[in-house]
């Protein structure tokens, strides 16, 4: 194929349209006496140690963001919009960015925001004056900065009224943030009565807050220095020393739980509950038990007598949370009066928790088609119980299908799965002391998978018993001791078989025993379902196998090709690692920009020549590189093996990029236009069957490259999607796909999926 016309074509195109874009003027649309805010600039006039770029947050109007060097594509789309609200008018109004038009009220709020932020960091007297320069209706405002005077603390001295109050300011007075020689600020007195008033409420004093705390500053006794007088009184800022009182320690009384809340009905006499009385609280239902009382229990960690403790509610609260059976959980605490005893004062806990609907289903369809009419359709069914027991437990049967067929002709493949789990909230095995702070959770799994091919059919039963657990919010882990998986294969077609030139590949056609252990470790900075910010996220995962049964080698029966074998079936001996790395920035509510980079190996060896066919890696489909069917890309320049007749393309080595710009178009609808780059590798290869292996110093012009555009239909509860994904480049055919082939046979692909893909 000739490839000069594409390239002076692609490059004709592409002067055409930066000529379109560059000439497009961004301020079209901006009314007549008003301008396109440009540019901020702040110049900080006296100071070193303060940074325009700390600043600029303060400022409560921002231009429109660049993507490079000061160019805004979607703002230029917006100035392609005709006024006349039609269609056209709407669309590019929606995919484009609006112009921030100048507020010159808005400047000066931001100077006085610069001044205030300045002050709380202890540079008084500060001074900001601003200027707005404009020309040809753009606006660039300057903030010219004086940073104030600041005073260095020379000396604290406290004056804490209450002496047990003083005896756990002073305990802990090491961590505080107010020290000699630091600068004096508000935001530094802030926060420390803030970790001084967290300290005192985890230690009992259910009634204290930072309204307590009073600071006075001596600036007068030396040059640029203070010396801070911090007080703890018995009445907060806004009252005066007549309503003092002592400072109180509470306990916890009594702790009452109410598992069947309903918000939405009236509170009934407690005499119309069923009461069942616990070690540590008393339980009241209205009907039939939804939990074990038992269970309720234990993800309670209050107790009566105990001393308030703000930590453990939250930590409480937590725990009910984590259960997911609870659409609501709500901790209150009602000051008991006190009495003429003069014990110590006391607080009652009531727990109420609103269950969710403990049953459900749901429903996934994956879809594709290619040029070449391979058509790919992928149902999934899954029914759940959260509370299968009365404790918790959550259990899952689910049923998947993968059909790949083309119309008018016999060949087809045919895959289906079923799989059963249960997962206790409870670390079988360790004692649950040692995750006071979440729920942990044992997970058992048992499959069956079957598959027809012309060539084979495949039968695989697995079992994985495991834990997941998280620190913090952001951090989860999952670890699988054991990983079980027998695998079986029945009717092999002997001319297949026969037919596969690379031994390695021919290994992975066989019947293995897979008997070993995994984990994986997710970090995000959003945990939440629809994060609505910017966020990132890093899924790392491993699984060894094989090493436990090679300690007996020795008392193992070989095969013929002297491969140990476990009740006649080779086990399978190798590692296999999985990085997936993305992050989704935020442009703003209507448009964002999605990535992903995935990389994977696995290498075998001692019993085993090859991965096992289920752990080797695939690309291409709705998910991966969408301009080519499931598992059709690769190995490196390979062509697509024809003794397979449904593409069946495997490798030891996976690497791929994705990126995908998304954009609300109207109603419920949204645009996608994505890019996909990557491909699979296989570590050896035996003679003429190098074109697959991956080699360092060259892999990348074997890389598979896609683009192409989609929609999306948000139904609040799924998300439907419909890609077309077109071929840039084929490493098959060692050819850059010109715009004139993007809709010939075998350069593109229609994908449907369920949810984004990434």
């Amino acid at each position: 194929m000739n490839r000069l016309p594409i390239i002076k074509f692609t490059c004709f195109l592409t002067l055409i349209l930066t000529f379109i874009l560059i000439s497009c003027s961004t301020v079209r649309v901006v009314p007549q006496g008003e301008s396109l805010l440009k540019e901020n600039r702040i110049v900080v006039l006296n100071s070193d140690e303060v940074e325009p770029g700390d600043l600029n947050q303060y400022i409560r109007q921002q231009p429109n963001r660049s993507l490079v060097y000061g160019w805004n594509p979607f703002l230029m789309i917006y100035n392609w919009s005709n006024g006349k609200g039609d269609g056209w008018d709407r669309f590019v109004k929606r995919v484009g960015q609006p112009p921030v038009i100048l507020d010159s009220s808005l400047v000066k709020r931001s100077s006085e925001n610069l001044v205030n932020h300045l002050t709380s960091i202890g540079y008084y007297n500060s001074t900001v004056h601003d200027s707005i320069i404009i020309k040809k209706k753009r606006g660039r405002v300057s903030y010219f900065v004086n940073v104030g005077k600041s005073f260095e603390v020379r000396e604290i001295h406290y004056n804490i009224k209450d002496t047990a109050i003083e005896r756990v300011v002073m305990n802990n007075n090491s961590q505080s943030l107010l020290k000699q020689g630091v600068r004096l600020s508000e935001k530094s007195l802030d926060m420390e009565s803030e970790r001084i008033t967290n300290i005192l409420r985890e230690s009992g004093y259910y009634n204290f807050t930072k309204n307590f705390f009073f600071f006075e500053a001596d600036t007068l006794s030396g040059e640029d220095v203070a010396d801070l007088y911090v007080r703890i009184d018995n009445y907060t800022r806004n009252e005066t020393q007549k309503d003092s009182r002592p400072h109180e320690k509470f306990r916890i009384r009594k702790i009452s739980l109410f598992p069947d809340y309903d918000p939405m009905r009236r509170d009934d006499s407690l005499s119309m509950f069923n009461v069942h009385k616990m070690k540590n609280m008393t339980i009241y239902h209205r009907g039939e038990r939804t939990i074990r009382p038992e269970v309720l229990e234990r993800l309670n960690i209050l107790k009566p007598g105990d001393l308030y403790s703000e930590r453990d509610a939250s930590t409480t609260y937590n725990r009910f949370v984590s259960l997911r059976f609870f659409s609501g959980v709500n901790l209150q605490y009602d000051e008991v009066p006190a009495d003429s005893s003069g014990k110590f004062r006391e607080v009652d806990c009531i727990i109420r928790l609103t269950p969710s609907k403990s049953q459900g289903y749901k429903l996934n369809l994956e879809a594709s088609s290619n040029s070449n009419n391979l058509l790919g359709v992928s149902p999934a069914a899954s029914y759940y119980h959260k509370n299968l027991f009365r404790g918790g437990e959550w259990f899952t049967l689910g049923f998947m299908g993968n059909f790949q067929f083309k119309l008018d002709d016999p060949i087809k493949s045919s895959e289906l799965g079923i799989s059963a789990g249960i997962s206790f909230p409870s670390f079988l095995l360790l004692p649950d002391s040692l995750f006071r702070t979440n729920i942990p959770r044992t997970d058992m799994n048992i499959g069956y998978n079957y598959q027809s091919r012309p060539e084979f059919t495949r039968n695989l039963l697995s079992f994985n018993y495991g834990y997941n657990w998280r620190v913090g919010e952001r951090l989860f882990y999952i670890v699988n001791p054991v990983q079980l998986s027998i695998v079986k294969l029945n009717n092999m077609n002997p001319q297949f078989y026969e037919s596969l030139q690379d031994p390695f590949l021919k290994n992975s056609y066989k019947n293995h025993f897979d008997l070993g252990m995994g984990g994986t470790i997710f970090y995000t900075t959003d945990a939440s379902t629809n994060p609505k910010k910017s966020y990132f996220y890093v899924r790392w995962t491993n699984d060894i196998a094989g090493n436990l049964i090679s300690l007996f080698n020795s008392k193992l029966s070989s095969d013929s090709t002297g491969a140990k074998t476990i009740w006649n079936t080779p086990y399978a001996q190798y590692f296999r690692s999985d990085l997936t790395v993305g992050y989704t920035w935020r442009v703003d509510k209507d448009q964002s920009i999605a990535t992903r980079f995935n990389i994977g190996t696995g290498h075998a060896y001692g019993n085993s020549r090859i991965l096992p066919f289920e752990k080797l890696f695939y690309a291409g489909g709705a998910n991966s590189l969408r301009g080519w069917q499931a598992r059709s890309v690769g190995p490196g320049f390979a062509a697509i093996d024809t003794t397979f007749s449904i593409p069946n393309q495997t490798g030891d080595i996976k690497l791929e990029l994705n990126a995908e710009y998304r954009f609300n178009m109207f109603w419920n609808i949204e645009g996608a236009i994505f890019a996909d780059a990557g491909n699979i590798w296989t570590f050896r290869s035996e003679s003429g069957q190098e074109s697959g292996q991956f080699r360092i110093k060259d892999f990348y012009k074997s890389v598979a490259i896609n683009w192409g555009f989609g929609a999306r239909l948000d139904l609040d509860f799924v998300i439907l999607r419909l890609d077309l994904g077109i071929k840039a480049h084929d490493p098959s055919r060692k050819i850059w796909v010109g715009p004139g082939d993007w809709f010939k046979t075998d350069n593109y692909a229609l994908q449907f999926g369920v949810g984004y893909p990434f």
